[in-house]
């Protein structure tokens, strides 16, 4: 349910601004995401494709990818998984030094709803809003690098790992973590 009024928002949003705005060109961007440790890792990226309403909004596709890998060091048995799908974002962009956005995307997850990885994938919801710095260069890239709040936070989604900020119980011990992840864009006008 909060996916359909997440997409319903961005799409009266896009209306009510496309009214404003002309079509000002596009732009294609990419994200890249890596770690690892001698447990495992990640690699991955995301593909987006935005059409840029005048000097600030720029709304368009999705497409991401990701591979998982793991190592049990004590049983020298290791593992892996991919993680794909697509989605739509928009952001707005401000003094060429901010910027806000939303990005929303299914994925398919090797995760069940309890976190548990499983046999059979299933669809993950992730609606991150968010925001940071923003800045062109030269009008050959833009680079946003921020931080994201998954607002639908799916047991099942892949971004679980990634989410580093801890919360505190009222006793001082951790009690899990927040569904935030920072992320850097390169956009490439075309």
């Amino acid at each position: 349910m909060k996916t359909i009024i997440a997409i319903s928002l961005l799409i009266i949003t896009h209306k009510s601004f496309a009214q404003d705005f002309e079509a000002n060109g596009s732009e294609i961007g990419i994200d890249l995401a890596f770690s690892a440790s001698k447990f495992g890792g990640n690699a991955g990226m995301g593909l987006k494709y935005g059409i840029n309403f005048g000097e600030i909004l720029i709304i368009g596709p999705s497409l991401r990818y990701e591979r998982t890998w793991n190592k049990n060091n004590i049983t020298g048995t290791q593992g892996g998984f991919n993680v794909f799908g697509g989605g739509v974002f928009a952001h707005a962009r401000f003094a060429n030094a901010l910027f806000i956005g939303a990005e929303i995307e299914m994925l398919r997850s090797p995760y069940t709803k309890y976190g548990q990885l499983s046999f059979s994938n299933t669809w993950a919801p992730t609606l991150f809003l968010g925001g940071g710095f923003s800045r062109e260069f030269n009008e050959v890239v833009r680079i946003n690098a921020g931080l994201y709040y998954d607002i639908i936070n799916a047991g099942n989604s892949p971004f679980r790992s990634s989410y580093f900020m801890q919360k505190k119980g009222p006793n001082g011990v951790s009690n899990g973590y927040l569904p935030i992840i920072g992320r850097i864009a390169f956009f490439f006008p075309l």
